[in-house]
């Protein structure tokens, strides 16, 4: 078969999926706001949730960023993001990851001040998207209780978007989510001894 021959046969091919596709999206007539998990035991679930971040600031949305256990970390992501103070809050509640800090109780408290900070984000009419990241870490230590942070999001304003990262999500958020996306773990760096690279993990 010639080049020409199979330009024309991709053509037609690459015609009757439009075609296809069109009508699909045709369908697809509902505007809301998103409920969206990132979890899973691999890289990436914060780096895709600030990817949304950067989108949504592309597109003139303001945007509220809850860090439930990252601490005081100064990470990339917090130095770009502080050059948009009119469009993005960024409030950092832990004190690092529960195993830094050994205090169960403090644990708790700071838990529970990012939650109470979280829902008055997420029920103004200021922000568009907002991003509880490692939420389901405290949530897996049973910091705060899954059936209240459940039945707060499910009445969230209409058209707010939300975006929950941190591994081992829980069944009953995953059953509420529009969106669940799982990052799996193929290979990682510090299994073989190398350490979290400033501008990949940090």
């Amino acid at each position: 078969m010639s080049e020409a021959e199979l330009d024309a046969r991709h053509a037609e091919k690459m015609k009757k999926k439009k075609a296809a596709r069109d009508k699909i999206l045709a369908t697809k007539t509902v505007e809301k706001g998103l409920l969206i998990v990132h979890t899973g035991k691999g890289k990436g679930k914060s780096t895709a949730a600030f990817g949304l971040v950067f989108r949504a600031l592309g597109n003139g949305m303001k945007v509220a960023i809850v860090q439930f256990v990252k601490g005081k970390w100064e990470t990339g992501e917090r130095k770009v993001l502080e050059k948009f103070p009119d469009q993005v809050t960024m409030t950092a509640m832990g004190d690092g990851f529960t195993w830094e800090t050994q205090d169960r109780q403090r644990d708790i408290a700071a838990a529970r001040a990012a939650w109470d900070r979280a829902k008055a984000l997420i029920m103004d009419e200021e922000h568009d998207l907002v991003l509880l990241d490692e939420l389901n870490i405290v949530l897996r230590y049973d910091y705060l209780d899954i059936a209240e942070v459940v039945e707060f999001l499910k009445g969230k304003p209409a058209m707010k978007h939300v975006v929950v990262t941190g591994r081992n999500a829980k069944d009953e958020l995953i059953e509420i989510a529009d969106l669940v996306t799982e990052m799996e773990m193929i290979k990682h760096p510090f299994r073989s001894g190398v350490k979290a690279q400033r501008g990949i993990e940090f």
